[in-house]
This record gives structure tokens, sequence and C-alpha cells, in this order.
């Protein structure tokens, strides 16, 4: 990880963030860590490492407002920032169950729609994977709760999956 971006995390007080299996900080390093050991690019395991500091659609605690990007883009580059960005923005209903077929990612803040090439595409479903893998393996009951769902949604975004995120999903979410 870069020293940057752990002193903005720790500056904006992600380590005292309650989340699954301890602290948002640590959530946070265990995405970026796995992101790593399962091959993908260093921009995804940045992105993996600041993945909700604008919040998200399953998690809304802001770490950084809209009009601090640059802050973000500074310490990880333009292609993390941009992916932490759509994965915060994203509205998961709308945008999970046709993203392998459309490559559309819904904006939950504004309403607007992202067409992403199959590259995005790949890094925006790694990354939300490897998230919830990540709760599931750290909140009792979510497997039970979710477990059903993402085990459809695993096999349903296969074809756009990095070979690596689809083998670890289906290996966590099918217990």
């Amino acid at each position: 990880m870069s020293e940057p971006l752990e002193e903005l995390l720790t500056a904006r007080g992600a380590g005292g963030v309650e989340h699954p299996g301890g602290t948002l900080a640590a959530h946070l390093a265990r995405v970026e860590a796995r992101l790593a050991a399962l091959g993908r690019p260093r921009h995804v395991q940045l992105a993996g490492r600041a993945h909700a500091v604008y919040g998200t659609d399953g998690f809304d605690v802001r770490l950084l407002a809209e009009d601090e990007r640059q802050l973000l883009v500074d310490r990880i580059g333009t292609q993390a920032e941009a992916l932490v960005h759509r994965y915060g923005a994203c509205d998961r209903r709308r945008t999970w169950p046709e993203l392998p077929l459309s490559g559309r990612c819904w904006d939950r803040r504004t309403g607007a729609v992202e067409e992403l090439d199959r590259d995005a595409v790949r890094d925006l479903a790694d990354l939300s994977l490897v998230n919830e893998i990540d709760v599931a393996e750290h909140a009792p009951g979510f497997l039970g709760q979710h477990g059903a769902f993402f085990v459809r949604l695993t096999a349903s975004w296969t074809p756009v999956l990095s070979p690596a995120v689809a083998a670890e999903a289906r290996a966590v979410f099918t217990g």
C-alpha cells in the first residue's frame, strides 16, 4: 500500500469506523491484500484499499466528499480513483443484474449511467465480489442470509470476472 494513501485513510478516521471484522481500515487492507493475492493489477489493488472512501450502496460512511476526489487521485492515480468512485456510486440493484451483458453502471446518487469497456467491467465486478467475500468471512450470518444470492451472482458474472476471483467467490459462497 502507498504511504500517502495510508496517511489519508488514517487522517479521515478509517481506523475508528466499525466494520465486520473490526474496522473499516482493516477491511480495506484485507480487500487490497486479497486482490493482490488473486493477481489483480496494481490499480485494482489500490482501489481495493480505498474502495469505500466515498461511501457505497451497502455502507454509506463517507471519508471523502465528492469535491475531494483530487486528494485520492494524488495518492493512487486516476485509473484507481475512477474505479473507487464508480464502485462507491454504483446502484447495485440497477447495475449488478445486467452488468455482464450491458456493461452499464448506474450512479445511485445522480441516476446517470456509465458505459464501461470490458476491462472496466472486470475491475468493477472483481472489486465488488472481493469486497463481499471479505464481508462474508467476517459478518456472522452473512452467508445464511445472502449466500444464495452471491452464488447466483457469481455464476452470472463468471464470463466477466477474472478466473481467480471467480474461483475464490465460488469457494467462499458455496462454503
